[in-house]
């Protein structure tokens, strides 16, 4: 990563973040493993199996922990009750514990995830005193010990999960290493310590993103932990600042370019500095300026309910989750207005805040949640969110289990497309093709960006070719927000491009409201009224194209599908071109 302005440790302004004016955004690609790369972490898996990788993972037993980290975050007192009532539940799925829980089966990866993890310690911590959830602890640790300490398997010890659970492990050792067992205690403990020295072999072998990052912070939550390792610290920290450096833009945004990755990623740093805290110690100082670009490019996504802006599968987490990240980050920072690669734009002024995407969907990105989402914006008036994206589930509340269901798979499918966000919709195709397999196919491979600030507001100007190969065409738009919020002007114009000839065809205009927003169209047919509910009114006015309401839907910040509209301008564009002009008053 070129260092290029680094922020200082408040996160202050200088932190590379591009100069108004124009500039291009270009899939990018350097940060991809290479087919060697793929070859060689792969056979470095297959060799997890062998007789020798298990030699290389003996050392000496530590006798105990240096420090107890303390878990920054609180957990959810509910889901801790029904683990002591024998139930894990994670989002619509749930396991009964009147038998082993480990080895897991018959639930989803994710839930399987979850569990290797031992982030459920968390939620059971907050459902009683210690002497009572110690006991569940305890049970369901010695459970995982008996059938995964000595037995390598691919998902328990996948790197990130190891990563995850000696952060969790830490955190909550009083939890599991309250006993007077001593061949208990000594069997966790060199557990923890093999896992350390399985992460120094296999860290670096993750593919670039979150999970590599957690990886690496689990190593080196490991070596602060464990005693005879504090050698190896600057080693791991050099390691974890090449894995940050992989899985960030130079502007501190996830390579995955999803919201609710950018939270975790804030999130784990938080645990990983209360284990250099528990320990009185700094981390290295790159590392804390990371997390500084980090806090940056997540407050640029939030709007003006301080929850995250819904884009690239990720639900609208709440402020109260978003805020306690950052604290425990121990970052004061502004919101990041202005981003390169992470690809976010954030204009605010008076009550007024739009997010909006201005980069190609991300090269790297979890499994069937990139979404083909440029050029869509969310709006909010103060506290209220107007115009939005429907969303998806990642970053869902995880205690739902008893009352809500899983989305059926073609419905996930659609919210990945272009018309579930607010954006123009050429041909009613994507504007990058969405595989069956979650993958992304050709499309957006390129974003113009052009914007300026003056005394009169913010004035955006952006274009994507996601179009132009198939049809011919170039998607402009055009969004200037006034210097009081009061109002917001767009222009969305389709210019022939590129070596395919043009023809006439039809295109449609979304704008999804939220679930409060109550719209009524105006008797002349070109115009609707916004009202936000206990909120204010806001007048929608086009030209260029023909006005309607249709239903939509919102994924809520507990995975839930809300049923709610959008207002959508149709025509068609001749082979020369077109454009639709609309605006956004407020009107009290």
């Amino acid at each position: 990563m070129r260092e290029k302005g680094d922020p200082d440790l408040n996160g202050d302004e200088n932190s590379g973040e591009p100069k108004p004016g124009k500039w291009l955004i270009r899939v990018n690609s350097d940060k991809q493993p290479s087919l060697t790369e793929r070859i060689v972490n792969r056979l470095s898996r297959l060799s997890w199996h062998t007789p020798f990788y298990a030699l290389r993972l003996r050392g000496r037993p530590p006798l105990r922990l240096m420090a107890v980290p303390r878990d920054p975050f609180s957990g959810n007192a509910e889901a801790g009750k029904a683990i002591r009532h024998g139930e894990i539940r994670f989002f619509h799925e749930k396991v009964k514990l009147d038998h082993p829980l480990f080895p897991v089966t018959g639930v989803s990866p994710e839930f399987t995830d979850y569990l290797h993890s031992f982030i459920w310690l968390r939620d059971l911590a907050e459902a009683g005193n210690r002497q009572e959830v110690a006991k569940i602890a305890e049970k369901l640790t010695r459970n995982w010990l008996e059938v995964h300490a000595d037995e390598i398997d691919d998902k328990a010890w996948q790197p990130d999960i190891w990563g995850r659970r000696i952060l969790f492990w830490g955190a909550y050792a009083p939890l599991i290493l309250s006993s007077t067992d001593l061949v208990y205690r000594s069997k966790l403990l060199n557990s923890l310590a093999r896992g350390g020295r399985h992460l120094s072999r296999s860290a670096d072998k993750m593919p670039n993103g979150l999970n590599r990052a957690i990886s690496w912070m689990g190593l080196v939550a490991a070596t602060l932990l464990l005693p005879d390792e504090k050698t190896f610290l600057q080693r791991h920290e050099q390691g974890l600042l090449k894995a940050l450096n992989r899985c960030l833009f130079e502007d501190g945004g996830i390579i995955s370019r999803t919201p609710y990755d950018q939270l975790e990623l804030v999130e784990y740093s938080a645990m990983l500095l209360a284990v250099y805290h528990s320990r009185d110690m700094q981390p290295n100082t790159m590392i804390t300026r990371m997390m500084a670009r980090a806090v940056r490019a997540l407050l640029g996504v939030t709007l003006g309910d301080g929850g995250l802006a819904s884009f690239q599968g990720g639900v609208p987490v709440d402020k109260k989750r978003v805020d306690a990240a950052i604290y425990a980050a121990g970052i004061r920072s502004r919101p990041l207005s202005r981003a390169g690669e992470w690809g976010y734009q954030r204009l605010s002024h008076g009550q007024t805040t739009l997010v909006i995407d201005t980069a190609p969907p991300p090269v790297i990105h979890r499994a069937g949640l990139a979404s083909a989402s440029t050029l869509a914006f969310e709006m909010s008036d103060g506290a209220d969110r107007l115009i939005v994206n429907c969303g998806g589930v990642l970053g869902s509340d995880l205690d739902q289990g008893d009352n809500s269901e899983a989305l059926p798979p073609e419905l996930s499918q659609l919210l990945r497309a272009t018309a579930a966000h607010s954006t123009l919709v050429l041909k009613d195709s994507n504007s990058t093709a969405l595989m069956e397999d979650g993958s992304l196919g050709r499309g957006v491979s390129e974003v113009e960006l052009d914007r300026h600030e003056g005394q009169n507001g913010s004035l955006l100007e952006a274009s994507h070719d996601g179009y132009m190969r198939r049809f011919g065409f170039i998607h402009r738009r055009k969004l200037a927000l006034s210097a009081n919020g009061w109002e917001l002007r767009g222009e969305d114009i389709l210019l022939p491009a590129g070596r395919r000839r043009a023809s006439e065809m039809p295109f449609i205009l979304r704008f999804h409201l939220a679930p409060w927003v109550e719209v009524t169209n105006t008797a002349d047919g070109m115009g609707a009224l916004l009202r936000i509910e206990r909120g204010a009114l806001w007048q929608f006015r086009c030209r260029g194209g023909k006005l309607g309401c249709e239903p939509s839907i919102w994924i809520d910040p507990t995975g839930w599908p809300r049923l709610t509209n959008q207002i959508t301008i149709s025509g068609l564009t001749p082979a020369g071109g077109c454009n639709v002009d609309w605006v956004l008053k407020r009107a009290g």
